[in-house]
C-alpha cells in the first residue's frame, strides 16, 4: 500500500469507495435520530446523491488537501491480464482542512473501501495526515464522527492514534 497525492482521474473510484465505506454508518444514523429529522438532513431519497455530492466538493477544494491510499495487486485482479492492471488501485481516501490562525489541522473526511478495512489502511491515511498537519506547523489535529454504532471503527482508529474525546451533546428536532 502506498499513500499519494490525489489525481482528478481518481475521483469516481474514491466517490465508490466511499458510498461503499459509508453506507453502514448512514443505515446506522438513520437508526439513531428521529425519521424526520434524518429526512431533513437527507431530503434525497437516496443519501448517496448528497455524500457523492459532497466528496466531489471535497476533492475540488482548492483549501483543502487530499490523498489516496493505493494497492498493486488487489485480489480481484490478481488473474486479470497485467494491462488490465494499471499503477494500482485507489483503497481509501483522507480529506485536511487546515486552520492556520489556530494552527488546527482537520481530518475533514476519510473512508476505505469495506473490502480492505481491518487492515490497517485507515490507520496508515491518519498517521500520515498527522504527520503532514505536523510539518505544516499545525499543533492541534480535530477529527469528527458520530456515536452511533456505524461509526464504532472510526472512533476505534481515531482513540488507538491517541485523540481524545470531547464530549458534545447535539440536539435535534424536526419542526
Amino acid at each position: 500500500m502506498r499513500i499519494e497525492p490525489y489525481n482528478p482521474h481518481q475521483l469516481d473510484a474514491v466517490i465508490r469507495l466511499s458510498l461503499r465505506a459509508w453506507t453502514p454508518v448512514f443505515d446506522s444514523i438513520q437508526k439513531a435520530i428521529d425519521l424526520d429529522v434524518y429526512r431533513e438532513l437527507y431530503p434525497d431519497p437516496d443519501w448517496r446523491v448528497s455524500q457523492q455530492k459532497a466528496v466531489e466538493e471535497v476533492c475540488a477544494d482548492a483549501n483543502t488537501k487530499v490523498w489516496v491510499a493505493m494497492v498493486e495487486d488487489p485480489p480481484f485482479l490478481r488473474n486479470a491480464p497485467r494491462t488490465a492492471i494499471d499503477s494500482g488501485s485507489t483503497v481509501g481516501f483522507v480529506a485536511v482542512k487546515l486552520h492556520s490562525e489556530s494552527r488546527l489541522g482537520e481530518i475533514y473526511m476519510i473512508a476505505v473501501d469495506p473490502d480492505y478495512q481491518r487492515r490497517g489502511i485507515g490507520s496508515a491515511l491518519m498517521e500520515f495526515v498527522l504527520d503532514w498537519m505536523k510539518v505544516a506547523g499545525m499543533s492541534v489535529a480535530m477529527v469528527e464522527t458520530g456515536g452511533d454504532p456505524g461509526h464504532a471503527p472510526a472512533r476505534y482508529t481515531y482513540e488507538k492514534l491517541g485523540f481524545g474525546l470531547l464530549p458534545i451533546a447535539r440536539y435535534f428536532k424536526k419542526l
